[in-house]
């Protein structure tokens, strides 16, 4: 202690005191005396070196004594390879080395810790790595420091400590105790109980010592920050694997150009470095391509790692065996469990798929990380899988199959359960946060489906497609929707099939089953059985599936039955089930059954089947089947003849029951039809403000495939009111939000309103391309007749401003016949009136024009007339009362408002044209009808 004093060592004497007083109480059980004591008091009075006279020398020194050898400095060594990306983790790992003296990436293999960790501490002359992966025995930890700082050596060549240690742990405390240094304690998670130990001792009694620890588990040390090292992000994924490929190929930027294929990669592996790495080096072989194409296999396609690593390092799947063969049987046993999910779950569905304590195992995997845990929406905790540990955990599941095959019953039985209970709340306030948690589960739930079909169970497969077929509709995932529900009627017929040979009783998943799914004929095979299947005991389950697939393909995907010569056999045995009423017909999809009418081309009447269905749901539904079957049938009054008597009584319910329900989806199609009677009616701004309610209520639900035709009516209100600017920027939205959620009717809408505007503005060419988009776009589906009406009066103002108002008039005629043969309502009629009126009109045919518009305002029933025709029509009747005397103008007038569809057809039928003698007797006047009307 002297000596050290002496040599102005102040800090390394009293390092040696502490060691003397340690091993005099370890090994005598006593103090140190009076004159250590002493020494002591005397280095913590004065730290400076002041050499002191030896009272009594014992020698005289017969050499100098030896020089200290110079402090040395860390062992970081240069790497040969870029380090890309990481600049903020970076910035943040070395701000929590200034604030806690034990830091602790983790994260799972190949995630980059070590690199990260060797990158952190670069620069700093005092930082040691200390590489603990080679180790097979945890109580080699401390030895492999004491390798790492060299101090074996030092023992050996210098008198720097008091005396030689054979305890490592001893040495390391009394080499640290007086110095600052980093040391990087890397790869702990093998030997991780006695790496902890170790950092607590050297922490405990090293002050000036920090730890910077990287392992797949934290230590668990009291005081550590633990810095989990997230997968890069795709920018920096992408800038390594470029980085890497220009190390392989020469023509790098050329192979980079696939720059789709390079995107899948890296996502594909979860922008694990060590992953992507891998990946680069098979760009020796493989195009980018050619190795996303691969990646379904990557623990056979990643095997190219350096020679120079450890062998645990060399392939994606030793990696990962490194992680499997760290935990114990338990642990192994829920990984495998947990790989049946798919996209993550939550802790109540580790309990209902895994058996064993889910909440002990999945936390020991979190700290493992081999599975990620993060907050989701709802303020609870999520859980995951990266997609490479999810091989590799499915890998090891297919090893025990019988195990697997129960693990997958138990998570379709969860996700059944899931989709039951929550499809009542779905259509109640409460709807919000079961859609928000049915939209997370999806992948999960599509999982169980896949997999009951391929297993065969075609009841568990169709109760789950059911239960979340409000869901699908709601939620706009209507055309996967239809694929899966089309898979299990194929599937049962799939099953009969198996049951009419005898082989039921045969194994019913593999190659054998999915062919007889996929030559199925649903259609066929129901029509085939003598009473359509009715002694089955899944027939009530496999006639909802048939309504539902109706149902859901009623707007989008209608070709391919319309084109089947069985449709309407079909539609109408199905339409059979439920028509009687009962329960079934009082619940979804049970509840549709009237508008089955419209399904291959419009019906003649449906009010007395909806006027029966509400009835039915009156006797047997709850409010929200009642308020449904209400809505149904004040969308057909609203588009039938009538002019909207009983609408008023119908929304009055309605709005009283969508309010005690709650279900926003209900409120808004409320307030979408309150807004198309006021739209009939003319009221033009409290048709606004129920579709700007409507619209709000559809985004708050997520009803997405709702807001286009929203927005587009909001457009054609901003049109009808005579705003064609405000209605174009409306008509880009709407167009937009058609696209974004694939709205083909709503598509096909807004170019119809963008046609009628080039018409008002005088684009005549533009207005015919428009027009023939739309309808190409229309062939696609099954528009309502009033589009159909719509269309037909476009197409009739196109060809009169082409080839004269005289060829316009007979299309307007048919589109009329049409438009009645259909039932549609006053409203679209008494336009298309208006139409053949202003033709007329612009042939000079002035009593006629009055004539029309006066049948149209008859037939509007006070209702007041939209914009353009309404401007058009008070030109027409100022140029009338111009042209024509006061009697014969109010008697054309009189006469008008007492014509019938036929006498207006027959007037539209027998116009002779224009022939230069038109009815007003004159070319002069003729002339003067066209320029009245700016033509």
């Amino acid at each position: 202690i002297r000596a050290l004093r002496d040599t102005c060592r102040p800090a390394d004497a009293l390092a040696a005191y502490e060691s003397a007083r340690r091993s005099l109480a370890d090994t005598l059980g006593t103090d140190p005396g009076p004159e250590l004591q002493a020494l002591h008091a005397s280095l913590l009075k004065q730290r400076d070196p002041e050499p002191q006279p030896q009272p009594q020398p014992q020698q005289p020194r017969t050499s100098p004594t030896p020089a200290q050898p110079p402090e040395r400095t860390g062992n970081l060594r240069p790497r040969l390879t870029s380090f890309v990306g990481r600049e903020p983790e970076l910035e943040a790992i070395r701000s929590d080395l200034h604030r806690a003296r034990l830091v602790t990436l983790t994260g799972p293999g190949g995630s980059g810790k070590t690199r990260l960790a060797e990158e952190a501490a670069a620069g700093l002359p005092q930082a040691w790595l200390v590489e603990l992966a080679p180790l097979d025995h945890p109580e080699a930890v401390p030895g492999a420091v004491v390798s790492a700082l060299g101090l074996r050596e030092t023992v050996l060549l210098t008198n720097e400590l008091a005396t030689p240690q054979a305890d490592p742990v001893a040495l390391l405390i009394e080499y640290c105790a007086a110095r600052s240094r980093l040391l990087i304690l890397d790869n702990c998670e093998h030997v991780i109980g006695a790496a902890a130990a170790l950092a607590e001792t050297l922490l405990t009694h090293c002050p000036g010592l920090t730890i910077l620890a990287t392992s797949r588990e934290p230590l668990g040390v009291p005081g550590e920050s633990v810095r989990p090292v997230e997968p890069l992000v795709p920018e920096q994924a992408h800038r390594l694997f470029a980085e890497r490929a220009k190390a392989v190929r020469p023509d790098a930027d050329a192979v980079l150009a696939d720059t789709e294929a390079v995107a899948e990669i890296c996502r594909r592996l979860d922008g694990l470095p060590l992953a992507i790495e891998l990946a680069a080096a098979r760009l020796r072989l493989l195009t980018p391509r050619q190795i996303a194409d691969r990646l379904d296999d990557r623990f056979r396609l990643l095997t190219s790692g350096s020679r120079t690593v450890l062998p645990r390092q060399q392939t994606l799947r030793a990696v990962v065996d490194w992680s499997w063969d760290l935990l114990d049987e338990r642990e192994r046993t829920v990984l495998r469990q947990v790989s049946v999910f798919a996209g993550g779950w939550d802790l109540a569905a580790a309990e209902a798929v895994c058996t064993g304590p889910a909440a002990d195992l999945i936390g020991a995997l979190v700290d493992k990380s081999l599975v990620v845990a993060a907050p989701d929406a709802t303020g609870g905790m999520r859980y995951r899988m990266l997609e490479t540990i999810h091989e590799y955990a499915t890998e090891r599941a297919a090893e025990i199959p019988g195990a697997h095959a129960a693990a997958e019953r138990r998570h379709r039985a969860w996700v059944r359960a899931l989709v039951e209970e929550a499809e009542p709340l779905l259509r109640s306030a409460a709807q919000l946060p079961w859609i928000s948690r049915l939209e997370t589960e999806l992948d999960n739930i599509r999982a169980a489906l896949d997999r009951a079909v391929r297993a065969g169970d075609e009841a568990e497969a169709g109760a789950i497609a059911l239960a979340i077929g409000w869901f699908w509709w709601l939620r706009n995932h209507r055309q996967e929707a239809v694929a899966w529900v089309d898979l299990v009627l194929r599937l049962g017929v799939a099953l009969d099939t198996l049951a009419a040979s005898g082989t039921s009783d045969e194994p019913r998943t593999g190659g054998g089953l999915a062919e007889l799914v996929e030559a199925a004929d649903p259609v066929g095979a129901f029509l085939a059985a003598p009473d359509g299947g009715a002694g089955h005991p899944l027939s009530e389950l496999r006639m909802d599936l048939r309504m539902s697939h109706l149902f859901l393909t009623s707007e989008s995907s209608t070709e391919h039955l319309a084109a089947d010569s069985r449709a309407p056999e079909y539609v109408a045995r199905v339409r059979a089930a439920y028509e009687h009423g009962g329960p079934r017909a009082a619940r979804l999809p049970g509840i549709v059954w009237p508008l089955t009418a419209y399904y291959l081309g419009s019906p003649s009447d449906v009010g007395p089947d909806m006027a029966a269905s509400v009835a039915n749901c009156r006797a047997y539904g709850g409010d929200w089947e009642i308020g449904v079957s209400l809505m149904s049938r004040t969308h057909v009054i609203v588009d039938s003849p009538g002019n909207l008597r009983g609408v008023d009584e119908d929304l009055a319910e309605l709005r009283t029951l969508s309010r005690r329900v709650g279900d926003r989806w209900m409120r808004a199609q409320v307030c979408s039809a309150a807004g198309e009677a006021a739209m009939a009616r003319g009221r033009f701004e409290e048709a606004r403000g129920e579709y700007e309610e409507a619209l709000r209520l559809a985004y708050e639900v997520g009803a997405y495939a709702e807001s286009p035709f929203l927005m587009a009516r909001l457009a054609e209100i901003a049109y009808r009111s005579g705003d064609p600017k405000t209605a174009l920027t409306a008509l880009d939205e709407a167009g937009a939000a058609a696209d974004r959620y694939a709205v083909a009717e709503s598509s096909a809408f807004v170019l119809l309103m963008r046609a009628h505007i080039a018409l008002h503005e005088g684009q005549t060419a533009h207005a015919r391309e428009l027009y023939e988009a739309t309808r190409a776009m229309a062939r696609g589906g099954t528009p309502p007749p009033q589009f159909g009406a719509g269309l037909r009066m476009v197409e009739a103002l196109v060809v009169a401003d082409e080839s004269g108002p005289e060829h316009g008039l007979p299309i307007l005629a048919e589109a009329l016949r049409e438009a009645v043969a259909q039932r549609c309502a006053e409203s679209i009629t008494a336009g298309l009136v208006d139409v053949a009126a202003w033709l007329l009109a612009r042939l000079g045919d002035l009593p006629g024009a009055i004539r029309l518009f006066a049948a149209a305002d008859h037939w509007r029933d006070g209702n007041r007339r939209p914009e353009p025709e309404r401007g058009r029509a008070a030109q027409v009747h100022a140029d009338a009362r111009a042209a024509l005397p006061a009697d014969r103008y109010a008697a054309e007038r009189a006469r008008g408002a007492s014509l019938d569809v036929t006498e207006v057809l027959r007037e539209l039928d027998g116009h002779p044209g224009d022939d230069g003698q038109g009815p007003l007797g004159t070319a002069a006047g003729a002339r003067r009808g066209r320029a009245a009307t700016g033509r």
